[in-house]
C-alpha cells in the first residue's frame, strides 16, 4: 500500500511539475499577452492541482489534506481573477458582466 502510495505520489508531483515547465514554456513562446496569460492560468492551475493532490496522497492527517485543497482553490480562484483584471487592462473592449 505504500508503495502505490509512493508511486501515485511521484506521478502526480511529476505531471504537475511538466505542466508547470508547459506553461513557463508557453510564457516565453507565445506572441502576444492574451496568449501568454491563457498559457500560465491553465497549466499552473493544473500543475499545482497536480501537485497538491501528490502531496494529499502522502499526508496521514485530514486537516492537512483539506488546507492543502483550500490552498488549491484560492489559488485557482486568484488566478482567474488577476487574469481577467489583466487581459481587460490590455483590452479594454472586453465587455464585463
Amino acid at each position: 500500500m505504500i508503495l502505490i502510495r509512493d508511486l501515485l505520489t511521484i506521478c502526480a508531483v511529476t505531471a504537475g511539475a511538466v505542466f508547470f515547465l508547459a506553461g513557463t514554456v508557453g510564457l516565453l513562446r507565445f506572441p502576444d499577452t492574451l496568449s501568454r496569460l491563457h498559457a500560465l492560468t491553465k497549466a499552473d492551475s493544473l500543475g499545482l492541482g497536480l501537485v497538491a493532490l501528490g502531496l494529499i496522497v502522502q499526508t496521514g492527517n485530514l486537516l492537512l489534506a483539506l488546507k492543502l485543497a483550500m490552498i488549491w482553490l484560492l489559488v485557482l480562484f486568484a488566478s482567474a481573477t488577476v487574469s481577467q483584471l489583466i487581459a481587460r487592462t490590455i483590452h479594454p473592449t472586453i465587455p464585463s458582466r
